[in-house]
């Protein structure tokens, strides 16, 4: 599709969605940060001549797994200049903490003047897009200006296959501007293939994800957290993450009813949108519930503190990018995304720490890591809502049971170490050749 056209159809896309943006840049100030970068693409302008790769996250969950790929990329060319865009306020703010000393800056939308001035500006000799981020306008301005293109932890759901199985002819030119997919699985790679990426193209690396998955509790950041909210041995935690509605009611009802029966259990909430920290820390007081903000405690414990404000039962975690360390907390976990019609959230943190993983059956962004850990007796999938009260008297019952379900997911876990080794060797070989005296201190 030539770009005017593609130019024309986000145009349209974006007029009759404009009432809906209005409104929300209103009510939560999103959409209002980076509009120079978005609409007209006008990111940093890069001086220096080295050798550029810009990564691409759209939000949180890419900005984090994109870490440990960026650090060996870092780690084997000192020599290259490393930008990351991100399209979300949320992955703005996780990608500053993340990356320190990287520059930083908002997405160009997918219009034609948008992507090329953004390109221009950045002069990259590799563009890496993260998992299925395939925007045509900005794909062909980068090949265009000389850049390679890649695409890491490459995924594609049923749902993704189907509607862009739907576009035929605009996939495959898509494709021809790609120099590599590096895919998570083998059902992933036939799905690209299917679409229209050539085979030759395509390799299977396995999922970052897995690679930067913490599997020791005893990390000092949930260490942390763990005297920060007082957590005692004797006590199970339920940690219920990566929530949207309806399932914070979902998981409160189920709370209020397993209480009498298990008072030492504790409740850590983490809603997946900071838009809704309020609305959750309402329907939490709403239900009588004494409640503890993670916002509102010291970043560390103060000696001595009182015990009436931290003993509180529920705990809303309304803070970003602290979630990875939240699940290891968890004795129980339940992973969001699973009741509301989302396909489902990151299941792989709280499996890395040996919880009890518990979701529902909107799964279908994981459903290939949904397969293997059910396979291996590693995580609960529930059918319903009520269904989740019943699983958690049972586990909450049977300490056995829980530590067996930990284990094998944990197990699973460690087994899949090593694709972020793999991705960074296949962008290397797409960067430019190191500088002479670079390669002579690097032999040395």
């Amino acid at each position: 599709m030539p770009p005017f056209l593609l130019d024309l159809a986000y145009l349209v896309l974006l007029l009759a969605a404009a009432p809906f943006l209005i409104y929300k840049a209103a009510r939560s100030g999103k959409y209002r940060t980076g509009l120079g970068q978005k609409l007209f693409g006008l990111v940093p302008a890069r001086s220096s001549r080295r050798p550029c790769v810009w990564f691409h996250a759209v939000s949180v969950g890419e900005v984090l797994l994109l870490e440990p790929i960026v650090a060996r990329l870092r780690a084997r060319r000192a020599d290259a200049e490393i930008v990351l865009s991100t399209t979300t306020n949320s992955g703005m703010e996780v990608a500053r903490g993340k990356f320190k000393g990287l520059t930083l800056f908002y997405f160009p939308l997918d219009f034609s003047w948008s992507v090329r001035t953004a390109v221009a500006r950045v002069r990259p000799d590799l563009v890496v897009l993260a998992e299925l981020e395939l925007w045509p306008n900005f794909i062909r301005a980068a090949r265009r200006s000389g850049a390679r293109v890649a695409v890491v932890n490459g995924r594609m759901s049923p749902h993704s296959f189907a509607g862009y199985h739907r576009l035929g002819l605009v996939m495959r030119r898509v494709f021809r501007w790609i120099d590599v997919l590096a895919v998570q699985t083998d059902a992933y790679a036939e799905r690209f293939v299917r679409i229209g990426a050539p085979r030759d193209r395509v390799v299977v690396t396995g999922s970052v994800k897995y690679d930067g998955i913490e599997t020791e509790r005893a990390n000092p950041r949930t260490r942390a957290l763990a005297a920060l909210f007082a957590l005692e041995p004797d006590q199970v935690v339920w940690v219920a993450g990566s929530t949207s509605e309806p399932e914070e009611e979902i998981v409160l009802d189920a709370y209020r009813r397993l209480l009498p029966s298990h008072p030492r259990l504790r409740l850590v909430l983490v809603p997946r949108h900071k838009e809704r920290f309020a609305a959750v820390a309402r329907l939490i007081t709403e239900r009588h519930f004494a409640l503890v903000r993670r916002s509102e405690l010291p970043r560390r414990p103060a000696p001595g503190a009182a015990r009436a404000e931290l003993d509180l039962p529920v705990i809303l975690v309304d803070t970003l990018g602290e979630l990875s360390a939240v699940w290891g907390l968890a004795d129980i976990a339940f992973v969001g995304g699973s009741f509301a019609p989302r396909g489902g959230q990151n299941m792989i943190e709280p499996a890395g720490y040996g919880a009890a993983v518990l979701f529902g059956p909107g799964v279908w962004n994981f459903q290939d890591t949904v397969d293997q850990l059910r396979a291996r007796g590693g995580a609960v999938q529930l059918a319903t809502p009520p269904e989740l009260l019943g699983r958690m008297q049972e586990l909450l019952s049977d300490r056995e049971q829980r530590t067996r379900l930990g284990a094998a997911a944990r197990g699973f876990v460690r087994e899949q170490h090593g694709a972020a080794a793999k991705t960074v060797e296949l962008l290397e070989q797409r960067m430019p050749a190191r500088p002479e005296h670079s390669l002579a201190s690097h032999a040395a």
